[in-house]
Order: structure tokens, then sequence, then C-alpha cells
């Protein structure tokens, strides 16, 4: 087990198997020394943890709980990251994390949603989780998840 996976394991987190495509797609891919992970849904056993848009109100995924569906999301982008390299601890940066949230029109909390990626990434990779991020409201996403989340990391030189 690597040291990354050592400590999720002490926030009670293990890195699930990789997700299965939900289209024509590769989970991820290693360009050089870069490996960049296809977006990632809150997908837990095979099902997606939640449906429906972000926002306050009756009816709506509710900001905390997207949160937690973005650290799913993170997750599962690490384990498509592990599918390639093996070894986590090869990773030497996670550079991007973009993180798309379907929200209600009202809804401008889309950067603390995707916290629940940036931390989690944080958490695992200590100072390597440090990383340039976008989070971005949309309209609608694949299966109608709340939230999808991709990263780009780099791989300590061979």
């Amino acid at each position: 087990m690597s040291a990354v996976e050592d400590r999720l394991a002490e926030v009670g987190l293990s890195v699930p198997d990789v997700a299965a495509p939900v289209a024509a797609y590769v989970p991820a891919l290693r360009d050089g020394r870069r490996i960049h992970t296809s977006g990632q849904l809150p997908m837990v056993q095979g099902s997606l943890a939640a449906t429906g848009k972000v926002g306050e109100g009756d009816g709506l995924v509710s900001p905390e709980r997207a949160k937690e569906l973005a650290q799913v999301c993170a997750l599962n982008a690490i384990a498509a990251v592990k599918s390639v390299v093996g070894d986590l601890d090869q990773v030497a940066q996670v550079v991007k994390v973009v993180g798309f949230v379907a929200s209600d029109p009202s809804f401008t909390g889309q950067p603390g949603v995707v916290n629940g990626a940036s931390e989690l990434l944080g958490h695992a990779f200590g100072d390597r989780g440090v990383h340039a991020r976008s989070a971005v409201g949309v309209a609608v996403l694949p299966l109608d998840a709340p939230v999808e989340v991709e990263i780009t990391v780099a791989l300590a030189d061979d």
C-alpha cells in the first residue's frame, strides 16, 4: 500500500476499483509525465451516490452533500490515476483540478462544493496535493450527476 493510501485509510477511506466508463473513453490516460483523468462522477460500487441539481431548497442536493460527492469524485479520480501508474507514491504533484457542479440557476457556491475534492487531494497527497483549479456551474451532467471532477497529475521522474 502507498503512503497516499495510508493517509486515506487514516480517515476511513480506501481507493476503490476504477469506475467503469459510461461512454466511449478511458478513465485515465498517461501523456509523458502527466496523467489526465476523464471526468469522474460520484459513483459508489457502480451506482451514482446521488442525482440532481445543487442548491438550497426542496428537491435540490444541498451544498454540503454536494461537497461530500465531490470528495467521492476525487477518490474515483485517484483510482483512475492508480489504474495507470500502479503506485500512487509516483505522483509528484496534483497539477490541476476541474470541478463541474450541476447547479440550480440561483446557486453560486461552486467553489465550496469543489473544495470537497481539493481537500481530499490535499489530505491524500500532502504538499503534492496543492493544485490549480476551476469550479464551474453547469446546467446538467451525465446521468444527472450533481458533481463531476477531473484531475491532472505529474509523475516523478523515472
